[in-house]
């Protein structure tokens, strides 16, 4: 793993505390914060399968966190991907 690449567990317990119809797209926001902070990055960007896993179970219901792997390209862009080969619950 290269200084550019990172994974970790991302806490959504932020998601919680909104109402129940905004929890997803709260969670949505509080990855894209917590890479931005830990991860310096000018950009991110939430790959398709990291979206599916914390829409997966609806608006209401998004994961309490999930395991990523965070990728930093040479202009500043993060790329987040699940960690690991399967999803995660």
């Amino acid at each position: 793993m290269s200084a550019a690449e990172r994974e970790y567990v991302v806490p959504l317990r932020e998601a919680w505390r909104a109402p129940r119809a905004k929890r997803a797209p709260r969670a949505i926001k509080a990855l894209r914060e917590f890479i931005e902070k830990h991860m310096k990055a000018s950009e991110v960007v939430i790959t398709n399968e990291v979206n599916e896993v914390i829409w997966a179970r609806g608006i209401q219901k998004p994961p309490r966190r999930i395991k990523i792997r965070a990728v930093k390209d040479s202009g500043g862009v993060v790329t987040v991907y699940l960690a690991g080969g399967r999803r995660e619950e």
